[in-house]
């Protein structure tokens, strides 16, 4: 048995039926994300250059193919995880020469 998105969801209610999120669960959900994101850019910083190269083909394979129409928010997902790994390029550990 699956529980529901949002806390104040009752069981049996209709997806879209969920009351909208309060100001609170905004913030909260946005601390998160900014927490996730600030992991794994700590994540891929140490990351070997094929962990990297990954995660950038990743952004590429959910980028719009040939013939599909392109979706805003996909788009904008892939150029946020592009823009991860360029942020953890910045983070790299120095090699000692």
């Amino acid at each position: 048995m699956s529980e529901p998105m949002h806390p104040t969801a009752t069981p049996g209610t209709a997806p879209g039926d969920e009351p909208d999120l309060t100001n609170t669960e905004l913030v909260q959900l946005r601390m998160r994300v900014i927490a996730l994101e600030n992991m794994v850019v700590a994540l891929l910083a140490d990351a070997t250059p094929r962990q990297q190269a990954l995660a950038r083909e990743m952004a590429s394979y959910i980028s719009p193919r040939p013939g599909y129409t392109p979706h805003t928010l996909t788009i904008h997902a892939a150029d946020q995880m592009r823009s991860l790994v360029d942020r953890a390029d910045r983070y790299q550990p120095t090699q000692a020469s």
